[in-house]
């Protein structure tokens, strides 16, 4: 198995996991149970193949991210009663989903030569879109538009601090995922337990 095929597969269950979450919030049947996890699973990878010119898309290559997507969201029409907060859950369970995707989406593009904006842009729509289409089709504000919150930020933190590693300190590739993977859930968390955050915009009144 190789790093970036690994990462879809992670990152795909995690993420699954979320959505599936979100449907039981829904009280949805086992059916949208899945058809969320397999969404919000495969999602980001998607958008990143459409925008590489990936042919096939990841998951029509090898279709073992939906089966994965299907078992974790089964794994959760049968549990989720169990929690005491399913949004908690969703909450971490996407940070670590979040923090997994980028370091695949940053992969993949680093495998095909991407310049490093390119880059740096694949580990966020990676690590976001699977989320924010979950959020909106849930009809949820979307955690990546949390006022006062890190997300797309801790998503752009952990796929620069790979290119840096990579690039400036010749780090191994094994390595450079795991920094990436720390950076992005260590920003996210910090955000989420401390209150870690980046000014917001605020009106002001127009100059006479």
């Amino acid at each position: 198995m190789t790093l970036t095929l690994g990462l879809d597969y992670a990152s795909a269950f995690v993420f699954a996991l979320t959505g599936a979450l979100a449907a039981s919030r829904a009280q949805l049947d086992i059916v949208g149970f899945i058809f969320f996890g397999a969404l919000t699973a495969v999602g980001g990878g998607t958008l990143r193949d459409l925008l590489l010119d990936r042919d096939p898309v990841f998951w029509i290559a090898d279709p073992t991210p939906l089966g994965i997507a299907a078992l974790a969201a089964v794994l959760v029409f049968f549990t989720a009663h169990l929690l005491e907060s399913r949004l908690k859950w969703i909450i971490w369970l996407d940070a670590a989903a979040l923090a997994i995707a980028v370091a695949a989406g940053v992969a993949v593009a680093r495998s095909l030569e991407a310049s490093a904006p390119v880059v740096l842009v694949m580990g966020v729509a990676t690590g976001t879109f699977g989320g924010l289409a979950r959020d909106v089709i849930a009809n949820e504000v979307p955690l990546v538009l949390r006022q006062g919150e890190l997300y797309v930020t801790a998503a752009f933190g952990g796929a620069a601090a790979t290119l840096l590693g990579v690039r400036l300190l010749a780090v191994d590739p094994i390595w450079a995922t795991a920094i990436c993977v720390v950076v992005t859930f260590g920003l996210r968390a910090g955000s989420l337990l401390f209150g870690w955050s980046l000014p917001v915009y605020k009106a002001r009144p127009p100059r006479s």
